[in-house]
């Protein structure tokens, strides 16, 4: 599986590359800003989309649909991340088109098993 995680904070990038490395199975690009993600799809046949809400010149919502458009995949699996209240950003994340909405600090067991089940496979 191919993931392309989009996020500014250098942190939550490693600890994303690191819990992917681990569990096998799993190849990650990453970008920090928006712009950085839409050259990135350009190369990188991503499975899946992980996109932090807040991004320092985009926001999850406007990103998910251009990078969708310049991966030429409509309907591809896309999670949104944020550290906002989950009650004020999952029903606008499920509207914008994400299949999932995950608060960090991520539960690295849901976002594995959400991730297996995108890929076609039974969750882990």
């Amino acid at each position: 599986m191919r993931v392309l995680y989009v996020d500014d904070d250098r942190i939550n990038t490693l600890l994303f590359e690191e819990t992917c490395r681990c569990a096998g199975g799993i190849e990650v690009a990453c970008a920090a800003t928006g712009a950085e993600a839409l050259e990135l799809a350009a190369g990188f046949a991503a499975d899946a989309l992980v996109i932090d809400l807040h991004l320092p010149d985009t926001n999850g919502f406007e990103l998910l649909p251009a990078l969708r458009r310049a991966l030429r995949a409509e309907a591809l699996p896309a999670f949104l991340c944020t550290a906002d209240e989950p009650a004020l950003v999952a029903e606008q994340a499920a509207a914008a088109g994400f299949d999932g909405c995950w608060t960090k600090p991520v539960a690295v067991e849901t976002m594995l098993a959400e991730l297996h089940r995108a890929d076609g496979g039974p969750a882990a």
